[in-house]
């Protein structure tokens, strides 16, 4: 019996009422982040080997199903606003496709050749990184995407939620966080996915970091695409600089972001 599959701790659960449902969600929510700070080493010899290979031009990549396979498509996409990145920098794939991420496309996981052909449409280079997501650690479509690109001499790592599982053996770098059952039996977009989140949060906000894409602790290179953030950067441009607000919002529209905006002042302003 996976872990993941095993029987909640709770019963009769329609017989709850709603405050009962809600602080028992909430009783195991709390596990989980014990358990991802118990593989927070597996996560930092993953981050160690990423690194380097991004500085290289290489680029990550989420490969997952269902749940599992939103989450890492959620991840990927909020890199180019947050960081100023490309986006193909960091990949999310879906079994099934970005059809697959609005609603179910049978029989998609099942694929072991799948994933493969999906990295193969933005090409590969021996600097990238496939990262396996799956709950269970048995979905088809990734763990033969894993194993090709293992194959093929790209790094490999592993999101799952049971332990010993197929997917981890195919991986350089498997992380496991075993967050027990689920509230409801099975349900894994539950505790499983908010571990599965949490990770994919530490390995692309570390990764980042790394990759020089923060300041301090300030988004210096996010992408100016609404008034709230424009207004954020223009604040984090007076913090930095001194200048008054209306100066600061000029310069940052004319220099396109914070980094360039502050580097300029320091440059022909100071």
């Amino acid at each position: 019996m996976k872990v993941t599959e095993s029987t909640s701790l709770y019963d009769n659960l329609e017989q709850m009422d709603v405050i009962s449902i809600l602080q028992n969600i909430n009783r195991e929510d709390k596990k989980v982040a014990l358990a991802v700070e118990k593989v927070i080493p597996n996560i930092n010899g993953l981050i160690e080997q990423i690194v380097p290979r991004m500085e290289k031009g290489g680029r990550l990549i989420y490969i997952g199903a269902g749940t599992s396979g939103r989450l890492g498509v959620l991840d990927a996409s909020e890199c180019p606003p947050t960081y100023g990145v490309p986006f193909d920098m960091v990949l999310g794939l879906i079994a099934g496709g970005d059809k697959a991420i609005r609603k179910a496309v049978e029989n998609a996981e099942d694929d072991a050749g799948q994933a493969w052909n999906d990295i193969l449409e933005y090409g590969f280079n021996e600097n990238d990184t496939v990262i396996g997501i799956a709950a269970s650690g048995t979905t088809p479509y990734v763990i033969g995407g894993v194993k090709i690109a293992r194959a093929r001499g790209l790094l490999t790592g592993s999101i799952t939620c049971n332990p010993d599982s197929p997917l981890s053996k195919e991986v350089e770098h498997p992380i496991e966080a075993v967050v027990g059952p689920e509230f409801i039996t099975g349900s894994t977009r539950m505790k499983s996915g908010t571990a599965q989140k949490l990770i994919l949060n530490m390995i692309s906000t570390t990764v980042m970091i790394k990759l020089g894409k923060v300041k301090g602790n300030k988004m210096v290179d996010m992408q100016l695409s609404n008034a709230k953030l424009v207004q954020r950067g223009t604040k984090m441009i007076m913090e930095a600089t001194g200048l008054e607000e209306e100066t600061a919002y000029k310069l940052l529209l004319s220099e396109g972001s914070v980094r360039k905006a502050t580097e300029y002042f320091y440059k022909h302003l100071n």
